[in-house]
């Protein structure tokens, strides 16, 4: 029986907002898009700094498979009892386990991945894995469970530069109906914290303020809004 998990998937998190900016992930995501065809890859691997686009990239998939896919972020759920977590899962279409080196080193988690990753290769269940380093450099104590986790294609993704978080900052705001003037993204990104997570929320933010007084996101309206 499947534990009760109360995990939500982020609205935005979809492949069609996910902005391509190397050749590596020009590569993955016909991949990702492909992965629940007949011919599609059974395992993919995620590893790079935070950040870097993993979890947008599993969720977005799990978006795109609909309620054949469950998306299972384990460094929320680590304190949770791992065979009830896995328990059944390799019976989805699609499973995406997200940060998976938070629970390694765990000897329940590290036996109960292990055998779920026999089950869903018994069953065909697709498998959509992060970490924040590549398989061989994780800290593994079961040597069987490191070589499941690099059964499939292992795939980097690197941290954007200042350069690429302004492109992705007026992506991410023509998505959303706003115009961004590179001048504008430029001054956010050199004087808001360098998190993405924190830029989507800065940009939020002023999505709404702009709405309600019916201005341009300019650099003053910016120093204003954000007491700058």
């Amino acid at each position: 029986m499947q534990l009760a998990l109360n995990v939500q998937l982020r609205d935005e998190a979809t492949l069609s907002n996910f902005l391509v900016l190397s050749e590596a992930l020009q590569v993955l995501m016909p991949l990702l898009e492909r992965q629940l065809e007949p011919d599609g890859e059974q395992v993919i691997f995620l590893h790079g700094p935070a950040d870097s686009g993993k979890s947008h990239l599993l969720q977005a998939s799990c978006h795109r498979a609909g309620s054949a896919a469950l998306y299972l972020p384990l460094a929320e759920l680590r304190t949770y009892a791992a065979e009830a977590v896995l328990a059944d899962m390799e019976h989805m279409a699609l499973v995406c386990l997200d940060d998976v080196q938070a629970v390694l080193g765990d000897e329940s988690w590290e036996q109960a991945l292990f055998h779920f990753f026999n089950r869903a290769r018994a069953t065909g269940c697709r498998l959509l894995l992060s970490a924040d380093a590549a398989p061989r450099a994780l800290a593994v104590q079961l040597a069987d469970l490191g070589s499941r986790l690099s059964w499939g294609l292992v795939y980097h993704l690197p941290s954007y530069n200042d350069e690429q978080k302004i492109a992705l900052l007026r992506f991410r705001a023509e998505r959303r109906g706003l115009q961004l003037p590179l001048e504008a993204a430029r001054y956010l990104v050199n004087r808001a914290p360098r998190a993405l997570s924190e830029l989507w929320q800065l940009l939020e933010q002023l999505d709404r303020q702009s709405l309600a007084e019916q201005r341009a996101l300019t650099v003053p309206f910016i120093k204003r809004t954000m007491g700058w």
